[in-house]
């Protein structure tokens, strides 16, 4: 007879579960012991043996309990302040060895960063900064004169972030040093783009770590400080927006910095280039130019930036700006565009320079080379990275008075025989659209942007010529000198076309001498939405100028849909009558000369009647 059906695991699983339950009564008696311990001020062997179970252990839920029994643990130990200075020398030995045991615990929880379970990976992170935070605020009370915040921790922290050790818990991948997702939402929500204090410290130490480590070593390290980056679409532009501590010991006011006179101040600057070589935080003077002046006006003559605590500089909205400006100089460089995966490196800091990094600057221009090395790359290699350089070209020119005389030469450049077949035409047609919006441009310029692209329609699918119809409505309308080239008849002949189509000026092509006849040629296109969109040409310019977003996102499909679904007026033959001499598939002439006999013989041909083949 058999048996009944067995709802619980089988032996073998039973065991397991006993084992694992031992592991983590274990745990949970070490635990015990050690706050024990820490009360009595006995004996704290029995930390190594928590740490060593911590590290031994393989599954997931007993290292969750081992690293949270720890944190109890060290935590306990920290408020005890028995890892603070001072102490005799027994005291010290005792505090070495508990400073040996954390660090080791500390590194065991930067590999779990990239842990295989998602849980461990949070958990981690969310223990290391708390340990940060208890640690900043025993530092703080051994040291009463002003706020710490613990450096060195958050500086293990920066780099377990941003170089991603590997985790002990199995075979990691040696390669695979990129941030993991979720670690990064989770920093990048819960600490970095929300507290003031984690912000600052993480620009500056990240910058440091950049600088300070070459590229062979951490090929990931660019990519990793840049997913951090352009994540971050909040910064502080007033003082008051600085009120969010995670250390709440450095939201106390600061005290206020010395003042000086004129001539103490000159006789700073000139003592400043003396004590250069052993000034450790020597590069905010660069940035002291601009945020000085407008400090100063809050704080008071002689504020420099190189001058300030830490405790001040954290108050100080110039000094955000300054480890920001110096975070994004030390990263641009690393971002190689002809080098592996730097051209979507490059890309994405494009994307975000304008509106996330440029306002924030100390001094925008600062990032001027490299987005002309961008521009310059892009004008012949990469399109998409030289128009996305070229937006933040414009904005450097337009907002904070660039001089970039070549500027529409590079914008010509990129007017080749690609660019009304790329994916990203539509933002391409939306920023030329900008860049040409000014009706102090020359004539000739714009004629010869209109000309290339009536000239590039030629051979351009549908979607794109009904972008080019209403960009070159637009220009005609707003620069009437212009409109002669839809008037002239004497260069519609291609081989008496005065265009330069070779000369890389758009000032020397002799467009406004040309016409438009690429585009009267559409006429007779064979999409009727392009036929009649370029019918506009012919009619008198009495419309408003068309909202160019409104063709932006045509694509075949798009305009397959327009057409399957427009009403009808006037349903189609759908019938021939036949016979009166009407012959629906007529013999093949079989003499090729055109004799009158042969053409007698087509007139009878339907298919010849209703389509005409070139």
């Amino acid at each position: 007879m058999a048996g009944p059906l067995r709802s619980l695991p089988p032996p073998n699983k039973k065991r397991k579960v006993q084992e694992d339950s031992k592991t983590i009564t274990l745990i949970q008696r070490l635990e015990v012991e050690l706050t024990q311990a820490v009360s009595t001020n006995s004996s704290l062997n029995p930390l190594a043996d928590l740490l060593d179970l911590a590290l031994a252990t393989k599954n997931a839920s007993e290292t969750s309990k081992a690293i949270y029994a720890l944190y109890r643990v060290f935590v306990f130990v920290i408020s005890s302040d028995k890892m603070g200075s001072g102490g005799d020398e027994t005291a010290k030995v005792v505090k070495t060895w508990l400073w040996d045991r954390f660090n080791v615990y500390v590194d065991f929880l930067g590999g779990l960063l990239k842990d295989q379970e998602k849980t461990l990976r949070i958990s981690a992170l969310q223990i290391l900064f708390s340990l940060q935070k208890h640690l900043s605020t025993s530092y703080s009370k051994s040291t009463l004169s002003q706020p710490q915040f613990h450096i060195a921790h958050f500086r293990k922290i920066v780099n377990f972030l941003l170089l991603c050790p590997p985790s002990s818990r199995h075979h990691a991948v040696a390669d695979d040093t990129r941030i993991d997702p979720d670690v990064l939402h989770q920093f990048h929500e819960t600490w970095f783009s929300v507290h003031d204090d984690v912000r600052w410290f993480f620009l500056r130490d990240a910058a440091t770590l950049l600088n300070s480590t070459p590229s062979k070593t951490a090929p990931n390290l660019p990519h990793n400080l840049l997913a951090v980056l352009e994540r971050l679409n909040t910064f502080p532009t007033e003082k008051a927006e600085l009120n969010t501590w995670w250390v709440s010991e450095m939201g106390a006011k600061p005290p206020k910095p010395k003042r000086t006179s004129k001539k103490g101040a000159e006789a700073e600057s000139s003592g400043d280039e003396e004590e250069a070589d052993d000034d450790d935080d020597d590069w905010r003077k660069f940035f002291d130019e601009e945020p000085a002046a407008k400090e100063n006006k809050a704080q008071g003559a002689g504020a420099r930036l190189h001058k300030l605590t830490i405790h001040q500089s954290l108050h100080a909205l110039a000094s955000h700006r300054a480890v920001f400006t110096r975070a994004w100089l030390a990263l641009l460089p690393r971002l190689s565009i002809v080098e592996g995966d730097g051209k979507a490196l490059a890309m994405r800091a494009l994307n975000v320079m304008h509106r996330g990094v440029m306002p924030y600057l100390t001094r925008a221009v600062l990032v001027m080379d490299w987005v002309g090395a961008s521009v310059d790359y892009g004008s012949y290699a990469s399109g998409t990275v030289g128009l996305l350089a070229l937006n933040a070209l414009f904005v450097l020119m337009k907002e904070y008075n660039l001089d970039y005389p070549s500027f529409y030469t590079r914008l010509y450049a990129f007017l080749d025989r690609d660019v009304l077949h790329l994916k990203h035409r539509a933002r391409f047609f939306r920023m030329t659209e900008l860049f040409l919006s000014s009706t102090h441009l020359p004539a000739n310029l714009l004629a010869s942007f209109v000309k290339r692209l009536s000239r590039l329609s030629l051979n351009a699918p549908p979607s794109a010529i009904v972008m080019v119809v209403p960009f070159t409505y637009n220009i005609l309308k707003r620069h009437p000198a212009l409109m002669a080239m839809i008037h002239r008849t004497d260069s519609e002949d291609p081989s008496n076309d005065p265009f330069l189509s070779d000369e890389v000026d758009p000032l020397h092509t002799q467009a406004h001498l040309s016409s438009l006849w690429e585009l009267m040629s559409h006429r007779s296109h064979y999409h009727s939405s392009v036929a009649t969109l370029v019918k506009i040409f012919s009619e008198a310019f009495t419309k408003p100028s068309y909202a160019l977003e409104d063709f932006l996102d045509h694509t075949y499909g798009t305009l397959f849909d327009t057409e399957a679904n427009r009403k009808i007026k006037k349903e189609p033959a759908l019938a021939v009558e036949a016979g009166q001499g009407k012959d629906l598939f007529p013999r093949v002439i079989e003499n090729a000369m055109e004799t009158e006999e042969a053409v007698a013989r087509q007139e009878g041909d339907v298919v010849n009647e209703l389509w005409v083949f070139a």
